[in-house]
């Protein structure tokens, strides 16, 4: 039987670019995200290739997670694949210049709303011994940078998660892992920075990442052997040195 994988933020960027190559090897798609046209059109674009089932919440909302994923009808309930992708970043400033709010939607999604998922679909897995997850994490869950404390501490408590996560699955066979990006071009510097000319800016000089390099990667994590685990790839444009050095070439 084909493996049915859920995707969470797959409306844009890594997340959509993941659904589209995994519709590509024959998966079965449950995608989420709060975008319900962008969900549907993703799903009638990949019908051709996979089957595709779209749910419309919002990972911050516990309520709306536990409901969303109990209402799925019985041939889709079996999740033998989550990729926990749903994240973002807020604001550019040093701390004492941070909006509170900001932090909390970061932490609201980036660990709770993973939280809230997986609390749903890993009893299912514990229960059939077989699974993996695959959590979105960052080069700033390794390497914290200046103006970014709140978005770095959520994607370290991604990486502890992981870690600890993987310890207390490793007896039910179910694999656990990280994705942990560089620089990649998608909305994600738009919507921190609350600019639509972010990416001109941020990716100035140099070629960032495409959502489908990412997407690659994950499909590597996914396609390894039943005894074979990724831990965790770390995936930087060739351009990217660390979380902060960059070679930009400078315009005549």
């Amino acid at each position: 039987m084909k493996k049915t994988v859920l995707i969470t933020g797959a409306t844009s960027g890594i997340g959509k670019s993941t659904a589209f190559l995994l519709a590509e090897r024959g998966f079965r798609l449950i995608i989420t995200g709060r975008r319900k046209d962008r969900l549907q059109q993703i799903c009638n674009e990949i019908a051709s290739k996979t089957e595709c089932f779209p749910l419309v919440f919002d990972v911050r909302n516990r309520e709306e997670v536990l409901q969303s994923l109990a209402s799925l009808p019985e041939e889709w309930k079996q999740v033998d694949i989550l990729i926990n992708n749903a994240g973002l970043a807020l604001g550019f400033e040093p701390i004492h210049e941070n909006d509170y709010r900001d932090w909390d939607q970061m932490i609201d999604t980036n660990i709770k709303g993973l939280l809230y998922v997986t609390e749903m679909i890993v009893p299912q897995m514990v229960e059939r011994r077989s699974g993996q997850i695959i959590n979105l994490s960052s080069i700033a869950g390794k390497e914290p940078y200046g103006k970014g404390a709140v978005y770095c501490g959520t994607k370290h408590a991604v990486e502890a998660i992981t870690k600890s996560m993987r310890i207390d699955l490793n007896p039910y066979g179910i694999k656990v892992g990280t994705v942990s990006p560089g620089a990649v071009e998608t909305e994600f510097s738009i919507v921190r920075l609350k600019d639509p000319e972010a990416n001109r800016k941020v990716y100035a000089g140099y070629e960032p990442l495409h959502p489908e390099d990412v997407a690659r990667a994950i499909l590597f994590m996914i396609e390894q052997p039943p005894h074979v685990n990724i831990a965790d790839i770390l995936i930087l444009p060739t351009a990217q040195a660390n979380a902060t050095v960059f070679n930009r070439k400078k315009e005549n």
